[in-house]
């Protein structure tokens, strides 16, 4: 696990010493014993060995050392609460998604680590930031949840759809709200059935909705979409699922006729038969929801069959510059959803190069590449973090907050035009606004192209379709239904 913040104070050892001695110091211990339970099984140890004999000194040294490391581990996790706000984050800059996972992950901790170096941190408390390396894996991302509950996360960034299922059932318990930027469980929208789950500034579901209309205005009307074939090339998986619901719901209403092609991992990197299938079935449009290698071999794929890459339109995962950059000149007209800009005028992002890249302190190998898309992908996750952190701030003080505290300040998020261009990101995204039923803000998209060397905005805003948000509270209903969840006890404030 990388850590942004000092290391911990090596204190534990000395405590342990001023326990040994006599009864009455053994009386003392067990005061320490209610209020330190770490250091109450040293002191339990030492009881043991003074009321008994006979034990040899070599259990009893072992024991000791035992005590000691429960002991240095628990004060770890008490002195980095106490020194600040600990933000872990999840990152993958290993293994197939890696070149993906790189950019955002740094954009996620140059901007946190920015605050740190620049204001010295948030309403005067430091960052604890901490990477925990998920390689983009469900399992191991699990294991990082788990080992990170018990420093007092303010929160839960999984980067990942799959994970964040697996953590879904976890955050009531554990009162750590989780925050899912873009991505993961469209359901999750519904605050009344998931009251710690945000994913600001949209869910995959509005996205869907607001690609279909996108092509319908290219049509020349929604009325249009009648009659059209529309592919879905798609990652196989918990991600590139789960906007189909929405897809064939739509193609119902719209009367669109819609294909599924999926793309299993192991094929991310050889998709020819894939598109020989898109190649046969001539649609008039295509949609890709990728991630990591995946895209820029579908964009290659579809170069080569001569697919006209201005009818092919990817999800805002699958619009970086390096989706695009390998099929360089020929993959001009290739279209991607986004929600925010991208590039280095923002005054946050000359601070960023300011205080944490020119001086060493961030994981960027390229200067140049600081604000390309996943970069700032990054930068905006952090933006919701720390705004989130400001607005708990305001109603609990100017302290180290805990999960509970900072799920209030998810849920009443309010980052206006205004507050963006005071921390520097003037017109850098649209209004978000967190109430206590909507956790997404039901959030526009525009739709960039690639110009073969870079991208450029080819639309204004465009919002989901009304349709949506009934079939979000639907899908919560269900899985509250299916999964036993109780109704929700938090107030609304």
């Amino acid at each position: 696990m990388v850590n942004y913040a000092g290391k911990t104070s090596g204190m534990a050892i000395p405590l342990l010493s001023a326990l040994n001695g006599n009864p009455i110091r053994r009386r003392v211990s067990f005061f320490w014993l209610g209020l330190y339970p770490a250091l109450g099984v040293r002191a339990f140890i030492n009881f043991l060995f003074e009321s008994k004999k006979g034990v040899s000194m070599k259990n009893k040294y072992f024991l000791t050392l035992i005590a000691s490391v429960i002991t240095l581990l628990w004060l770890s996790q008490g002195i980095m609460a106490a020194k600040g706000i600990y933000v872990p984050l999840f990152t993958y800059k290993t293994g197939p998604f890696a070149g993906s996972g790189i950019p955002s992950g740094n954009g996620m901790a140059d901007y946190l680590t920015m605050l740190n170096e620049r204001d010295g941190g948030i309403g005067g408390v430091p960052l604890i930031i901490e990477e925990c390396e998920t390689g983009y894996n469900t399992k191991k991302g699990v294991e990082c949840y788990e080992k990170v509950k018990g420093k007092n996360p303010a929160i839960i960034n999984p980067w990942s759809t799959g994970i964040t299922l697996q953590l879904i059932p976890k955050t009531p318990v554990d009162k750590i709200p989780v925050l899912t930027m873009g991505y993961g469980l469209s359901a999750a929208a519904v605050g009344s059935v998931f009251p710690w789950v945000f994913n600001y500034p949209s869910t995959y579901w509005n996205q869907a909705s607001a690609i279909i209309k996108y092509i319908g205005y290219q049509e020349g009307g929604m009325s249009n979409l009648r009659g059209k074939k529309i592919g879905f090339i798609f990652l196989d998986g918990g991600y590139g699922k789960e906007p189909i619901p929405l897809f064939e719901e739509l193609s119902k209403e719209l009367g669109y006729e819609f294909f599924k092609i999926p793309v299993a991992f192991k094929e991310s990197q050889n998709q020819s038969s894939h598109w020989l299938k898109v190649r046969k079935e001539k649609p008039d449009y295509m949609v890709m929801w990728g991630w990591g290698v995946m895209n820029p071999t579908a964009i290659k794929e579809a170069t080569r069959i001569k697919f006209n890459m201005d009818k092919f339109v990817g999800v805002w995962w699958a619009g970086s510059e390096d989706d695009a950059r390998p099929a360089g000149k020929a993959a001009k007209g290739y279209k991607a959803a986004t929600f925010h800009g991208i590039g280095q005028d923002f005054p946050a992002i000359q601070d960023i190069l300011k205080y944490v890249v020119d001086r060493g302190k961030s994981q960027v190998k390229d200067r140049s590449r600081v604000g390309e898309t996943l970069y700032m992908r990054g930068v905006f996750n952090s933006v919701l973090i720390a705004e989130s952190i400001r607005k708990a701030q305001e109603k609990y003080g100017k302290r180290v907050i805990n999960g509970e505290e900072m799920r209030w300040g998810l849920e009443n998020i309010n980052l206006t035009s205004a507050r963006m261009a005071e921390i520097g990101l003037p017109g850098y995204t649209n209004p978000i606004k967190g109430t206590c039923n909507d956790h997404a803000n039901n959030g526009p998209i525009f739709i960039q192209q690639w110009n073969g060397t870079g991208w450029e905005r080819v639309s204004g805003w465009i919002h989901s379709m009304d349709r949506v948000r009934p079939m979000l509270e639907k899908a919560a209903a269900d899985y509250k239904a299916k999964n036993n969840i109780p109704n929700r006890t938090i107030p609304c404030s």
